[in-house]
């Protein structure tokens, strides 16, 4: 058996391209195992073979823990980057999840251009990833569990022993007498994956011998059906999606199939750099899609809220209370907003004559823009420009003296485009993402 690891790892060396290669190291048995028997290996050695460790601070023996696993690293004479983060507790991610959090954006800080990750999950944790999945209500991509290779920072995260046991880790660990950190936090069944560890799925195995496999085929099967409907859902998004505002056509979303639906709208999200919803967040999306003609309807959850608004799903990070009085003198120099977005002009290497002020809605403004017959309300010409209501209030209006020349760089009054036309630019205005 203590062979095993190394069999698995030569083939799967030889089919993966000769890019770098680091480990997450936790110091643990099986990313030890993982370690040390690819340096057995000449040609990972030679792609420059390295050892990330995570230092999360939530034990008083971290610090210990990491110098032990440079210490291990130095026996196998591979070099080891320690980096220590803050596990945020106040997103309401969980313990668990902010710990994850934390540790993959540290290791997506360290990553080089085109260099793999290597993580030492194995059979048994697909097997309580899958379970963990199914009791949230998951579907067919989630079910499918943790897939064995996928694009991860400048490089790809690699799962390779998927197809081996904790057991065989340990199998490999133990014939070689090799030193690994013991976390007591591993123990601890509060926690929702060690629950299912230590109590749930042992009794499963007593009953059904074979629960891991069956386990790991069925989302085996679940991976293969998110795939095939990965290409109608991503076809699906081409034609609903937006890309000039990044919204989604709500009617046509609301008409998918919801096997389609759901991968579809966590896509679009993901890509926004938000979390998915709940099940009960999306039937309230669901149901707000049918709102009457002129409701807003806003649907919240953490660190996201979705707004409907003139047919189209827009979404993003609740935004931070803006003081309207907020004002700035502005020679054409980038100026960051109270809402996040920038002011600058289109010629970065002009300025301004004279500077103008930068002041935001206040409510009730009016703006003659050049060539227009007319004054037009803000209100209106927002509406034709589709900006959003809850994004309005962000918007830089320019002044010349105590009148408005400009609405960011969509209107410009006769004065306004004159002053810029001769300063020989145009503003640029870039709202928040």
């Amino acid at each position: 058996m203590s062979d095993t690891l190394q069999q698995h790892l030569a083939a799967a060396l030889v089919q993966t391209p000769a890019v770098p290669l680091c480990v997450g190291f936790s110091g643990g048995p099986d990313s030890t195992a993982l370690l040390h028997a690819l340096g057995e290996f000449p040609e990972a050695r030679a792609r420059g073979l390295r050892a990330l460790h995570v230092d999360h601070g939530m034990n008083p023996q971290s610090a210990v823990w990491a110098d032990e696993c440079k210490r291990f690293c130095e026996t196998l004479q591979l070099p080891c980057e320690v980096i220590r983060v803050q596990v945020d507790l106040d997103k309401g991610l969980g313990l668990e999840a902010a710990a994850r959090h934390a540790r993959h954006e540290a290791f997506a800080s360290s990553l080089q251009q085109g260099e793999y990750l290597l993580l030492a999950h194995h059979r048994d944790d697909q097997a309580e990833t899958v379970l963990l999945k199914l009791l949230r209500g998951a579907g067919p991509d989630s079910l499918g569990g943790m897939r064995a290779l996928r694009p991860f920072a400048l490089g790809q995260l690699w799962r390779p022993l998927l197809a081996l046991s904790r057991k065989q880790l340990r199998d490999y660990a133990d014939a070689r007498h090799l030193p690994y950190v013991d976390d007591p936090s591993n123990g601890d069944t509060r926690l929702a994956r060690n629950h299912l560890r230590h109590d749930i799925l042992p009794r499963l195995a007593r009953l059904w011998p074979q629960a891991v496999d069956s386990i790991v085929h069925s989302a085996a099967l679940s991976r293969s059906a998110a795939d095939a409907l990965q290409l109608q859902w991503l076809a699906a998004f081409d034609t609903l999606h937006d890309p000039a505002m990044n919204t989604v056509e709500a009617a046509g979303w609301l008409a998918l199939h919801p096997a389609l639906r759901e991968p579809l709208l966590d896509y679009w999200l993901h890509g926004l750099g938000l979390p998915a919803p709940t099940t009960a967040q999306r039937q309230q999306i669901e149901h707000q899609c049918n709102a009457r003609a002129g409701q807003q309807p806003c649907v919240r959850w953490r660190n996201a809220e979705l707004h409907i608004w003139r047919g189209r799903l827009w979404a993003q990070s609740p935004p931070a209370a803006i003081d309207t009085a907020w004002n700035a003198a502005w020679g054409g120099e980038l100026l960051t907003l109270p809402d996040g977005g920038t002011l600058s002009l289109a010629d970065a290497n002009v300025r301004l004559i004279e500077p103008i002020r930068v002041r935001l809605r206040q409510g009730g403004e009016r703006i003659k823009p050049a060539g227009d017959a007319y004054t037009r309300e803000l209100r209106d010409l927002f509406q034709q420009a589709m900006i959003p209501p809850w994004r309005r209030a962000g918007v830089p209006l320019l002044h010349a003296d105590d009148e408005i020349i400009g609405v960011a760089d969509r209107w410009l009054t006769a004065r306004g485009r004159a002053l810029f036309e001769q300063a020989g630019t145009l503003p640029r205005w870039s709202p928040p993402r």
